[in-house]
């Protein structure tokens, strides 16, 4: 047998006998996507409130974390105004499920449901449509499918998702500055996406191998460590919740490289004709994060990752606390191979210390030098963002600002096989390197079913020095402006039943810079921009 069908049987081994060690204390866990803005804007308005405690820098959020949470809120009903009585409310009638055993609570509709003491299974359909139109043009995304969850015993949770995409123009793309997730299409703008997993929970922590999208940095905008703009990708999920004040979290990912692996590529003939079978280089990432909490309210996290090929599935980048750098230095860093595989760092830091107020920032380090500080035209390859959010000062009212820079190269690197995608999309922010980005909004929310927005975003790119050759060091910070967008942001949001709603939106676009490839046509062009949509699921 290989030593990677081995390593695939071993993982096998301890999903399929690991739930028979665990303590028999219920606790089981699937994931609720970060699609579903709602309920993650919620937790967060909970503590900045100091309602609850919540560790935000890693989504998603398990559906029995998200319930817990809406317990404790409700313990403690007084301290909330009565919209947000109403929205936890609203939340428990779909997280009583994890909280509750059969259907005697005041439950949401479900296109089934049943629950015992053994077993749980829940299933609901997913329909939607979006519509774009800015006066020379109109284009439509449509997406139908299903979902579903079940928990079994008390450690076992498993959960799929199915949904397939029709688009008019092709709306995602590697090279689009938009916030829409990568996809991959099977023919002219249609797409299908499967997310799933099957996870092992105790009381203190979970096992979960997944298909599915994870971002890690506290954001309102848009994260710059990892983000869901990638197609979903297979990874191991290792959480740890061992004391109050320490959380760790472990991820080992399955990238797809797209780079042919000529060895294993190859022609064959049948009755149809000759035919080329193009069989892709592998490819893996490793990452983990390390989050304090030294005080209420505070938290601190450090981590690192590396993405790595052409060595197998390799156990050295399976250990989940290890410093990647250096293991790559022992593995790969030797005199007749000088560039090894690609590491990055980043940390992150949280607080909710002052009520209603949220301060974050966030910096991903992908090369570091101690001689480039104060010197600005060696800069180190950094991407930082920072932000805060005023929540219900004015009751009902979320103010919102943020900030984004990302030096030249982030993200980048020369390897084919090595660079910090999946799919050739970006795993950081949706802006890439060599850019920036001011964002600032206003919401509010008069009751849980209404939501009303206003934002104003500017976003530039500088040149990319990958395609132009440039050398590495001594780039400038986005000496010219090749592309800038300016946006002006209206919406409303109705919330129709759990998981069911409708929305409309104006969006203003400005293109001071323009360059081609940026964006579909539909967000290419200056003017307003009308949207209108509804969804049931996510």
């Amino acid at each position: 047998m290989s030593c990677y069908r081995m390593r695939t049987c071993i993982i096998i081994f301890i999903f399929a006998f690991g739930a028979f060690l665990l303590p028999p204390l219920a606790a089981q866990d699937v994931y609720q996507h970060v699609s579903y803005k709602d309920i993650y804007s919620f937790l967060d308005e909970l503590a900045s409130r100091k309602v609850i405690e919540l560790n935000s820098v890693v989504k998603p959020y398990s559906r029995r974390m998200i319930a817990l949470k809406l317990q404790e809120a409700a313990a403690q009903r007084d301290k909330l105004n009565l919209r947000q009585q109403r929205e936890l409310e609203f939340f428990l009638r779909d997280y009583n499920k994890e909280l509750k055993e059969g259907k005697d609570f005041d439950k949401r509709l479900d296109l089934f449901y049943y629950d015992d003491s053994l077993f749980t299974l829940s299933v609901n359909p997913i329909l939607g449509i979006q519509y774009w139109d800015n006066g020379n043009g109109s284009a439509y995304h449509r997406w139908n499918g299903g979902e579903a969850f079940a928990y079994v015993g008390n450690h076992v949770g498993v959960y799929a998702s199915l949904r397939d995409n029709h688009e008019t123009e092709k709306l995602s793309d590697p090279a689009y500055m938009n916030l829409r997730t990568g996809a991959n299409y099977k023919a002219q703008y249609d797409f299908s996406e499967m997310r799933g997993g099957l996870v092992l929970s105790w009381e203190w922590g979970s096992l979960g191998l997944l298909k599915d999208h994870f971002e890690w940095g506290d954001y309102y905008r848009y994260p710059n460590i990892f983000s869901a703009k990638t197609p979903s990708m297979p990874h191991i999920n290792l959480q740890i919740d061992p004391v109050p004040w320490f959380s760790f979290d472990y991820i080992h990912a399955w990238m797809v490289s797209e780079v042919t692996d000529s060895a294993r590529s190859q022609w064959y003939t049948n009755a149809y004709g000759t035919h080329y079978r193009e069989v892709f280089k592998p490819k893996f990432m490793s990452a983990n994060l390390f989050t304090f909490r030294p005080v209420k309210h505070l938290s601190f996290s450090v981590g690192n990752a590396i993405v790595y090929s052409d060595i197998g599935l390799h156990p050295g980048y399976m250990i989940p606390f290890l410093f990647y750098k250096s293991v790559d230095h022992t593995l790969n860093s030797t005199r007749r191979n000088q560039f090894g595989q690609n590491s990055q760092m980043f940390l992150n830091l949280s607080s909710r210390n002052i009520r209603n107020v949220h301060l974050y920032g966030s910096l991903f380090i992908d090369e570091l030098a101690v001689s480039r500080f104060g010197n600005d035209s060696l800069l180190n390859f950094f991407s930082y963002r920072y932000g805060m959010q005023l929540a219900n000062v004015i009751p009902n009212v979320f103010l919102t600002w943020e900030y984004t820079r990302t030096n030249p190269l982030v993200y980048k690197h020369d390897m084919p096989t090595t660079t910090f995608e999946s799919n050739y999309y970006n795993v950081g922010h949706y802006l890439q390197d060599n850019a920036r980005e001011f964002h600032l909004a206003l919401a509010w929310k008069p009751y849980y079913w209404w939501k009303m927005h206003a934002s104003w975003t500017l976003a530039q790119k500088g040149p990319d020095h990958t395609s132009l050759g440039t050398p590495r060091v001594g780039i400038p910070f986005m000496e010219e402006v090749v592309w800038e967008r300016r946006t002006w942001d209206l919406g409303m949001q109705f919330t129709i039943l759990n998981d069911v709603h409708a929305f409309i939106s104006a969006t203003h676009i400005h293109l001071p810079v323009s360059a081609p490839g940026y964006n579909p046509d539909i967000f290419s062009r200056e003017g307003w921009l009308w949207s209108i949509g509804g969804n049931v699921g996510f």
